[in-house]
Formats: C-alpha cells, sequence, structure tokens
C-alpha cells in the first residue's frame, strides 16, 4: 500500500504493542510515536507531544511527512485529533471527536444503544439536579446498579453497588465529590450484570467492519476480581467461551455493525477501532460500554494472534476500504500480564529500577507502559501499570504457564501482579 512513514499517538503498553505490529507488517516502515516510552523507543522513533493538542500532533505528522496516523489513546480521539489530521489531508486510523464520543460520553453511547437496537443494561443518566430521578431508580434495582462516570475518567469511573446505599454513596462521590472530576459531573446509572465479560475490537472505514480475535481483561487490583477498578491487570485471548467464528459474526451483526451504521446515519462516520465491551448474561450477549479505539491491555494479546498485516488494515480504513468479516488469526492462544507499580491504582510511586528483561525467551513479548530510561541508561517505573509480559500458546493454559514462568525473572520494587490472568473469575465485573 505504500506505506512508508508512520505516526503513532499515545505512550503506553496499547502503542507499544502497535508499533510491534507495525514493525511486524513491514521491517522498512519509518515508524514514530509520540510521545512514547522506553519500550517504543527500541523499534521506533519517539516524538515529544501532548497527545490532547490536536493541532500540535496534526502539525508533527505533516512535517514529517507521515502517510499514516494511528490514534492510540482515548483523550487524544476525544481532543479531536481525526479532525484535525483530516483537515491536513492526512490519513488517519482513529474517530473524530465527535464520532469519539461514543466513548467519552456514555450518555450518549447508551442513547445511539436504544436508537439502534443493540442490546444493553437498563439505564438512567442525570446530574446533581436529577438526583431525586436518579435515587428513585436505583430503589427500583434495589441498589444492585454499576454508577458511571460519564465522561473519560481512566477506565476507572465506575463503581459497582450492591445495595441502595452504596448506590447513593457512589452518587455522593461522583456528584457532590466530585471524584472523576468534570468526568463525573454527569451520570449514568444501570442495572447490574452478571456472566463473564468479553472485549470485541471492529475496525471500521465508516461502513464496513473487519472483526478481531475477541478477548478478556481483568480489571480489579486483586486475584478473584477484588478490590479497586483498575486499567486492567492482565488479559488473555480468546476466551474459551467466546472462541468461535459464529460467536464474532453475531457480534458484527447485532452489536458493531448497527452502532457504525447509527453513527454514519447521525452524520460523525466512526473510522478507527470500535470496541465493544460484552457481558455474556443469563439473558443472552449486554454491551457493557462502547469504546473508540483499542483497548489496553487486550491489545497485547489480540495483536500477537493476528495473522494478517496490521499496517494494510488499518490503512484500508483510513481509506474507506477495508473489507467485512473476521480477521485470520493464528491457532492458540495469547496470555498478557500486567506488573504494576506499588500504588497503583491509588498514589503511583516511581522510580524504581527494573530488571531481568533480557531473561525472558526470545519470543515472549513485553510490552513497556510505564517505563522510563535514567540518565545512566537504567530503565525505571514511570507509571501506574509498568510492563505487560505476553505469551502464545497452543491454549489459554499452556499461554499463562509461559507467561508467568517469564514473568518471574522480571524485577522492580513494589511489583503488583494478579496470579489468576487467564483463569475464570467468580463474577464478571461491569468495566
Amino acid at each position: 500500500m505504500g506505506i512508508g512513514r508512520v505516526l503513532i499517538v499515545g505512550s503506553g503498553g496499547r502503542e507499544h504493542a502497535l508499533a510491534w505490529a507495525c514493525r511486524r507488517s513491514s521491517r522498512d516502515v519509518a515508524i514514530m510515536v509520540a510521545p512514547g516510552n522506553a519500550g517504543t523507543a527500541a523499534l521506533a522513533e519517539n516524538v515529544p507531544a501532548d497527545v490532547t493538542d490536536a493541532t500540535g500532533v496534526a502539525r508533527i505528522a505533516s512535517e514529517r511527512a507521515v502517510d499514516l496516523v494511528i490514534i492510540g489513546p482515548d483523550a487524544a480521539a476525544a481532543a479531536g485529533v481525526a479532525d484535525a489530521c483530516q483537515e491536513q489531508g492526512i490519513p488517519v486510523f482513529g474517530p473524530t471527536a465527535a464520532a469519539a464520543r461514543i466513548e467519552s460520553s456514555k450518555t450518549f453511547a447508551k442513547q445511539v444503544m436504544d436508537t439502534a437496537g443493540i442490546p444493553t443494561a437498563r439505564w438512567l443518566a442525570g446530574g446533581a439536579d436529577d438526583r431525586s430521578r436518579l435515587s428513585a431508580f436505583i430503589a427500583e434495582l434495589e441498589g444492585a446498579c454499576v454508577v458511571k462516570a460519564d465522561g473519560l475518567a481512566l477506565g476507572k469511573g465506575v463503581v459497582v453497588c450492591a445495595t441502595v446505599d452504596a448506590a447513593e454513596r457512589a452518587l455522593d462521590e461522583c456528584l457532590g465529590e466530585l471524584r472523576f472530576g468534570d468526568a463525573g459531573r454527569h451520570v449514568v446509572v444501570e442495572e447490574l450484570l452478571t456472566g463473564p465479560e468479553v472485549s470485541v475490537f471492529g475496525l471500521s472505514d465508516g461502513r464496513n467492519v473487519r472483526t478481531l480475535v475477541p478477548a478478556r481483561d481483568y480489571k480489579r487490583i486483586f486475584d478473584g476480581d477484588r478490590g479497586a477498578n483498575t486499567g486492567g491487570m492482565g488479559a488473555m485471548a480468546p476466551p474459551p467461551d467466546a472462541a468461535s467464528r459464529a460467536f464474532l459474526e453475531n457480534v458484527s451483526r447485532t452489536v458493531l455493525k448497527p452502532c457504525i451504521d447509527e453513527l454514519r446515519e447521525q452524520g460523525n462516520p466512526f473510522v478507527g477501532c470500535l470496541y465493544a465491551g460484552l457481558m455474556l448474561t443469563p439473558r443472552g450477549m449486554r454491551v457493557l460500554e462502547f469504546n473508540a479505539r483499542f483497548g489496553d491491555p487486550e491489545t497485547q494479546v489480540v495483536l500477537p494472534l493476528l495473522d494478517e498485516p496490521l499496517l494494510e488494515v488499518l490503512m484500508a480504513c483510513a481509506r474507506g476500504e477495508v473489507g467485512d468479516g473476521v480477521a485470520p488469526a493464528a491457532d492458540g492462544a495469547a496470555v498478557g500480564v500486567v506488573a504494576a507499580a506499588a500504588g497503583y491504582p491509588g498514589d503511583v510511586r516511581r522510580g524504581d529500577e527494573i530488571t531481568g528483561l533480557e531473561e525472558l525467551d526470545d519470543d515472549v513479548l513485553c510490552f513497556q507502559a510505564g517505563t522510563a530510561l535514567d540518565g545512566d541508561g537504567r530503565l525505571r517505573t514511570a507509571g501506574g501499570r509498568v510492563l505487560c509480559i505476553t505469551a502464545t500458546g497452543a491454549d489459554v493454559e499452556a499461554a499463562r504457564a509461559r507467561a508467568y514462568g517469564n514473568l518471574a525473572r522480571v524485577h522492580f520494587d513494589g511489583l503488583q501482579a494478579r496470579t489468576d490472568i487467564g483463569q475464570p473469575v467468580s463474577a464478571g465485573v461491569p468495566s
């Protein structure tokens, strides 16, 4: 497709995985990551940037004469990076700010689902002035509900409640104490669903959708899905209960395509990765949320299984030429385990030296997120989720054993990791 220069926007493990997959697609392509991290620096050029400065990112892309911009984080999409690039005539994989509202506003997403007939939980949205209506809905649900900040909250703006008192406290935290800042001035309250979760990525050109192998991530900080919500402590792909082609085709037909069609009919065609967070309930599949980008850490286990050049697919989306259907995937499974810093997901400690990466098996991947090199070239922690150790195998158990076997060789003070990634958990928890 004549792709010579690519700019990936972001600095996390997802962006490291995207850079790795782009390099695997072509050894000759020049890859830039803005701003990147210590891991991306090993296979691409890191370029200083503020991902929410849409004009600045577009200027970098123009000055570097890139052939494709790939948007990683939700904040970049919501800030209008795609809009700014399109104004410069630069092909971009990632939605406009208007289309990205499918993630940046949970109320908007629910409205789209209802209009398009996409199965989801019962819900009600409102702000401080709607407190009585929200409280009445909570009482109707007998407290079994989820309170979600309407806006972007780094994947943590969700409180799962089992009692009326807990739900009322969650409303107080969002609407009164502004626990999630402006993102929580408006909330969505929805019925609590139960069942295993599945994440499905659909790569779209605004009309067609190409689905990737499904994944399951683990949101809570501790084993057994206990403790605080995080951005994700690990993932596996594909989940054994959602691994069939028929499952993916059903998700595309009933969830992804209706959403893409509705956004296009509204005048906001969605170009990029539409992430559907699903729950497999006893009453059938329900959509928990849509995201407007590749998920993290699901990307770190999905892309190693992709059996076609990622760059070609992303450029086809940007050009409006992607083909409908299920993308080919390699046999087997992948498991990725996140190593998080001390204090995560709260007050994170930074600056601890990371050792042992040189001891990993050659075919085991280490996607870096919160890392940086110090003045002496030593790798140190620089964020909450530090690394994701990803291994493939003939099945989930084989991949899991290899991922944990290699994680054991990695060390930094305060390292936190779950021990049950890839195993069933007691109950799905909305993310």
